[in-house]
């Protein structure tokens, strides 16, 4: 044995020489942190000073920095490393996103951590996992999980922050990353800060915005649109005890934080640095552009935004490299660019591509794919730095916030195309095979929002129904084109869990006192494992769908085309029915090509050659045109 090898192997044994290793490593790990704090540190005090302009708070910050930073397993910071080395490891086209509520998918945080080898056969490495933290008890009240009363403790029915940090540990072994939802904007009611305002405590009333002069309400009413003007009309809740009002943009029940407070810009920073000491890799940032309130304006998108999610991407820069920053900002592509700030000074590392999603349903239904190539080809003409989150749906509703002024160039005017859309996506609309439902729906302006599972957007419930095999067929292709439609998209794909399987509505929600208001469950029903048993049933809807979807994505992960940095355009083809999404990486140039419509189409490509079909494999053949069946796709490659 040589001298080195026996130095290793007794280091292994002898305490002392382990304590004494992780000594040196920790030095190491100061000697880092130091480094990254250097390089923030002016940048940083410079903002918070001007926001604040108190030095005192701005030291307590840092030290507590450092406490965080003291505070992060060694595997947490290992992680670190590695990806702070990998430099923009979500963008790797490998990744695949999955969303989903704890308890609809396992029951608890430890069931998901049971079923950690079907998230692998899903492909999945980034996992989504809908708000988990302390809510009030009545669900009328939580908002789904929005309303948090606690953000130091799991929902005592999902488990406990041990059990999300095993879970986390457990996800990281298998090159899983975990996303979570960090509500900055608001508390509950029933969070201690709101209880001692309500009591009357100074220190907690300053943390929020109480006030009882008339006309400042009737001022802020005037200027600043509702969030929600048919469910939860106003922007201020009045509390009898105090004789005055509290501000509470979304709900009675959800108190807006006062950010021109710095106790409570430190306290949430804590919040977020402990909550990413569990093994959080993505903090998705909740209603990011509402964060900050100024009379006379209408509180949207202010500066000051700006600024606070700039010292959080630098705060978690120098504590937690390995983390990234989702941004919920509900606007178009090219309107939410400011929040990925600038490459100097960069802010959310990824941001939702509404927009594209609504227009997506919105190009299903109207068969005409023009407002859809608009929107993808400002998105690809966008720095390829600036990293987007594609889905096809979500936990929420579809709005309709589409381009009007754009679809009326074409003869679509507002009021009557929301309706048509609502309508086409119930079934009301002749040829229609979607089935779900309304959400916040507004009898006065005919205004509403669409739920439903993607598998019922295409028609698999409808065909399940009727008992057709050739519309099952047509709704399989539908889905499954669609789900390849997402995957062609630079950025990050996200599936909703139960979709990989087809799962239809769940209208079982009816029947839940608790539930029955609110549309949405509709599609937030419990996963059917059955359904997922159902997947080694050949020909089985499951079956299809599943691994249909399982080949797209090895495809993808396969093939240097779908690299995040890939050349993407969208053809200007002349046939408004057909979207056609090019991407170059080198010398391969893909061409997925898609038919949004009823009836088969001969597509012909930009020149006779030698062309791969991705999907088929084998040799590359040489063609002009070809067949292309009504809602289905092509990936081919050409050299």
């Amino acid at each position: 044995m040589s001298a080195k090898c026996a130095s290793s192997s007794t280091a292994k044994e002898n305490p002392l020489a382990q304590a004494a290793d992780r000594m040196r490593q920790s030095s190491r790990e100061d000697v880092a942190f130091e480094a990254r704090l250097a390089r923030h540190h002016d940048e940083l005090r410079w903002l918070y000073m001007e926001l604040y302009g108190n030095g005192d708070m701005f030291a307590e910050l840092v030290d507590q920095m450092r406490a965080f930073h003291a505070a992060r397993s060694e595997q947490l910071r290992a992680l670190d490393e590695q990806r702070e080395a990998a430099g923009a490891w979500y963008r790797d086209r490998a990744m695949l996103g999955m969303q989903m509520y704890i308890d609809n998918f396992a029951g608890t945080i430890r069931g998901v951590e049971d079923k950690l080898d079907y998230l692998e056969g899903c492909n999945v490495n980034y996992l989504h996992l809908m708000p988990f933290l302390d809510t009030p008890a009545d669900r009328s009240r939580s908002d789904g999980g929005y309303a948090v009363k606690d953000f130091r403790r799991v929902k005592p029915e999902l488990g406990t922050m041990d059990d999300l940090a095993h879970l986390a540990e457990k996800c990281h072994e298998r090159g899983i990353s975990l996303c979570m939802d960090f509500v900055m904007n608001h508390t509950s009611d029933e969070h201690e800060w709101a209880r001692r305002a309500r009591a009357g405590e100074g220190e907690y009333m300053s943390r929020y915005f109480f006030e009882s002069n008339p006309q400042v309400i009737e001022q802020y009413t005037r200027d600043v649109p509702q969030v929600f003007p048919t469910t939860a009309p106003g922007h201020y809740t009045y509390l009898p005890e105090l004789g005055q009002s509290v501000m509470t943009q979304f709900y009675p029940y959800q108190w807006d934080l006062n950010y021109r407070n710095p106790r409570v810009f430190n306290e949430m920073m804590y919040n977020f640095l402990y909550l990413a000491n569990q093994g959080m890799d993505i903090i998705r940032i909740d209603a990011v552009p509402y964060i900050w309130k100024q009379l006379g304006t209408n509180c949207r998108n202010l500066p000051q935004v700006h600024t606070i999610v700039r010292m959080m991407r630098m705060i978690g820069e120098v504590v937690c490299p390995g983390i990234v920053l989702l941004g919920e900002v509900v606007m178009a592509p090219v309107e939410v660019v400011p929040y990925f700030g600038t490459p100097e000074k960069p802010e959310c590392h990824m941001l939702y591509n509404v927009t594209t999603m609504a227009t997506t349903w919105h190009t299903v239904a109207c068969r005409d794919t023009r407002l859809l190539r608009r929107q993808l080809e400002a998105v690809c003409g966008l720095p390829h730095e600036y990293t987007f989150l594609n889905y096809l749906r979500c936990h929420d509703d579809i709005g309709w916030g589409l381009d009007y002024d754009t679809l009326a160039e074409w003869g679509m005017q507002e009021v009557p195309h929301k309706k048509y859309l609502n309508d086409y996506f119930q079934g009301l609309t002749p040829g229609s095979t979607s089935r779900g439902e309304l959400y916040n729906a507004d009898p006065i302006t005919g205004d509403a929002r669409f739920c439903a599972t993607t598998a019922s957007m295409c028609g698999i419930e409808a065909a399940g129904f009727e008992g057709s095999e050739p519309a099952m067929d047509l709704a399989i292709r539908k889905d499954v084109m669609l789900h390849a439609y997402l995957l062609s998209q630079s950025g990050l794909p996200i599936i909703y869990s139960g979709d990989e399987i087809a799962q239809v509505n769940d209208y079982s929600y009816h029947d839940d006192p608790e539930k029955a208001d609110d549309s949405r469950y509709i599609h937030r029903g419990r996963l059917d494992w059955s359904l997922v048993s159902a997947i080694d049933e050949k020909s089985s809807v499951q079956d299809r769908v599943f691994h249909a979807l399982e080949h797209l994505e090895e495809i993808r992960r396969a093939e240097p085309v779908f690299d995040a940095d890939a050349e993407t355009h969208v053809v200007d083809y002349s046939d408004p029915a057909i979207l056609w999404i090019r991407r170059r990486s080198g010398k391969d140039t893909l061409h997925a090509v898609f038919n949004f419509s009823d009836e088969p189409r001969t597509v012909w490509m930009p020149e006779r050659g030698l062309y791969k079909n991705l999907l088929t494999g084998g040799r590359r053949r040489t063609f002009e045109n070809f067949e292309l069946p009504a809602w289905d796709f092509a990936w081919y490659v050409t050299w």
